[in-house]
Protein backbone atom coordinates (compact mmCIF):
# COMPACT_ATOMS: atom_id res chain seq x y z
CA UNK A 1 0.00 0.00 0.00
CA UNK A 2 1.05 3.89 -0.76
CA UNK A 3 1.93 6.14 1.58
CA UNK A 4 0.19 9.19 0.61
CA UNK A 5 2.38 11.84 -1.15
CA UNK A 6 3.52 15.02 0.79
CA UNK A 7 4.70 13.07 3.93
CA UNK A 8 8.19 12.53 3.25
CA UNK A 9 11.05 14.18 5.57
CA UNK A 10 14.08 15.05 3.71
CA UNK A 11 17.08 15.79 5.44
CA UNK A 12 19.61 17.76 2.77
CA UNK A 13 23.59 18.77 2.95
CA UNK A 14 26.22 18.82 0.54
CA UNK A 15 27.56 15.84 0.37
CA UNK A 16 25.10 13.86 2.00
CA UNK A 17 27.77 12.14 3.71
CA UNK A 18 27.25 12.90 7.84
CA UNK A 19 24.78 15.01 9.04
CA UNK A 20 21.75 14.42 6.28
CA UNK A 21 22.72 10.91 6.85
CA UNK A 22 22.71 11.54 10.79
CA UNK A 23 19.49 12.94 10.56
CA UNK A 24 17.96 10.14 8.81
CA UNK A 25 19.52 7.70 11.04
CA UNK A 26 17.84 9.23 13.84
CA UNK A 27 14.63 9.95 12.32
CA UNK A 28 14.24 6.58 10.98
CA UNK A 29 14.35 5.69 14.48
CA UNK A 30 11.56 8.18 15.82
CA UNK A 31 9.83 8.73 12.83
CA UNK A 32 6.08 8.26 13.32
CA UNK A 33 4.19 5.14 11.03
CA UNK A 34 3.62 6.50 7.90
CA UNK A 35 6.22 9.21 7.86
CA UNK A 36 8.90 8.57 5.33
CA UNK A 37 12.58 9.52 5.70
CA UNK A 38 15.14 10.19 3.36
CA UNK A 39 18.36 12.55 2.70
CA UNK A 40 20.08 13.65 0.05
CA UNK A 41 22.51 16.03 -1.01
CA UNK A 42 23.83 18.60 -3.65
CA UNK A 43 26.87 16.66 -4.69
CA UNK A 44 26.79 13.46 -2.84
CA UNK A 45 30.32 11.78 -1.73
CA UNK A 46 30.25 9.05 0.52
CA UNK A 47 29.19 8.28 3.91
CA UNK A 48 31.34 9.43 6.53
CA UNK A 49 32.98 6.53 8.27
CA UNK A 50 33.03 8.56 11.36
CA UNK A 51 29.09 9.29 10.86
CA UNK A 52 28.99 5.68 10.86
CA UNK A 53 31.02 4.95 13.83
CA UNK A 54 29.30 7.70 16.36
CA UNK A 55 25.72 6.57 15.41
CA UNK A 56 27.05 2.92 15.97
CA UNK A 57 27.76 4.02 19.39
CA UNK A 58 23.60 4.83 19.94
CA UNK A 59 22.99 1.68 18.31
CA UNK A 60 21.83 3.57 15.20
CA UNK A 61 23.58 1.67 12.06
CA UNK A 62 24.28 3.47 9.13
CA UNK A 63 26.58 0.93 7.29
CA UNK A 64 24.11 0.18 4.73
CA UNK A 65 23.26 3.98 3.74
CA UNK A 66 24.57 5.75 0.76
CA UNK A 67 25.07 8.80 -0.38
CA UNK A 68 22.34 10.17 -2.84
CA UNK A 69 21.46 12.89 -5.10
CA UNK A 70 18.17 15.20 -4.87
CA UNK A 71 17.02 14.14 -7.93
CA UNK A 72 16.83 10.28 -6.88
CA UNK A 73 14.37 11.42 -4.08
CA UNK A 74 10.71 11.49 -4.88
CA UNK A 75 9.74 14.85 -4.50
CA UNK A 76 6.20 14.33 -4.64
CA UNK A 77 6.35 12.39 -1.77
CA UNK A 78 8.07 14.74 0.25
CA UNK A 79 6.24 17.30 2.66
CA UNK A 80 9.20 18.89 4.72
CA UNK A 81 12.70 19.34 4.00
CA UNK A 82 15.49 19.77 6.42
CA UNK A 83 18.81 21.42 5.66
CA UNK A 84 22.08 21.31 7.86
CA UNK A 85 24.26 23.23 6.48
CA UNK A 86 25.96 26.27 7.97
CA UNK A 87 29.23 27.53 6.36
CA UNK A 88 28.66 26.09 2.81
CA UNK A 89 25.78 27.16 0.31
CA UNK A 90 22.71 24.63 1.30
CA UNK A 91 21.05 22.53 -1.62
CA UNK A 92 17.36 23.69 -2.88
CA UNK A 93 14.60 21.27 -3.30
CA UNK A 94 11.88 22.33 -5.72
CA UNK A 95 8.38 22.22 -4.73
CA UNK A 96 5.92 23.47 -2.20
CA UNK A 97 7.24 22.10 1.29
CA UNK A 98 7.83 23.22 4.45
CA UNK A 99 11.16 24.25 4.88
CA UNK A 100 12.75 24.24 8.27
CA UNK A 101 16.98 24.92 8.73
CA UNK A 102 19.07 23.59 10.74
CA UNK A 103 22.83 25.51 10.68
CA UNK A 104 25.05 22.58 12.25
CA UNK A 105 28.45 22.88 11.39
CA UNK A 106 30.36 20.10 9.06
CA UNK A 107 31.90 17.79 11.32
CA UNK A 108 33.86 16.38 8.11
CA UNK A 109 36.00 19.57 8.24
CA UNK A 110 37.35 19.20 11.76
CA UNK A 111 41.06 18.65 11.97
CA UNK A 112 43.30 16.66 14.98
CA UNK A 113 43.71 13.60 16.14
CA UNK A 114 41.29 10.76 15.15
CA UNK A 115 39.59 10.97 19.23
CA UNK A 116 39.43 14.75 18.16
CA UNK A 117 37.92 14.40 14.79
CA UNK A 118 35.31 11.99 16.53
CA UNK A 119 34.20 14.05 18.86
CA UNK A 120 33.30 17.12 16.82
CA UNK A 121 31.27 14.05 15.11
CA UNK A 122 29.79 13.26 18.64
CA UNK A 123 29.12 17.04 18.61
CA UNK A 124 27.28 17.35 15.52
CA UNK A 125 25.58 14.12 16.41
CA UNK A 126 23.75 15.27 19.73
CA UNK A 127 22.81 18.65 18.07
CA UNK A 128 21.40 16.84 15.20
CA UNK A 129 19.35 14.09 17.99
CA UNK A 130 18.26 17.15 19.93
CA UNK A 131 16.14 18.54 16.35
CA UNK A 132 15.09 15.01 15.58
CA UNK A 133 13.34 14.58 18.77
CA UNK A 134 11.88 17.40 18.84
CA UNK A 135 10.60 17.48 15.09
CA UNK A 136 9.11 14.10 15.51
CA UNK A 137 7.09 15.27 18.33
CA UNK A 138 5.32 17.93 15.62
CA UNK A 139 5.40 14.68 13.53
CA UNK A 140 3.52 12.43 15.35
Amino acid sequence: MTEPAGTGILFLCVANSSRSQMAEGFARERAPEGVEIYSAGSAPTAVNPLAVQVMRELGIDLSAHRSKAIAEIPADRIGTVVTLCAEEVCPVFPGEVKRLHWPMPDPAAAEGSDEERADAFRAVREMIRRQVTILMRYEA
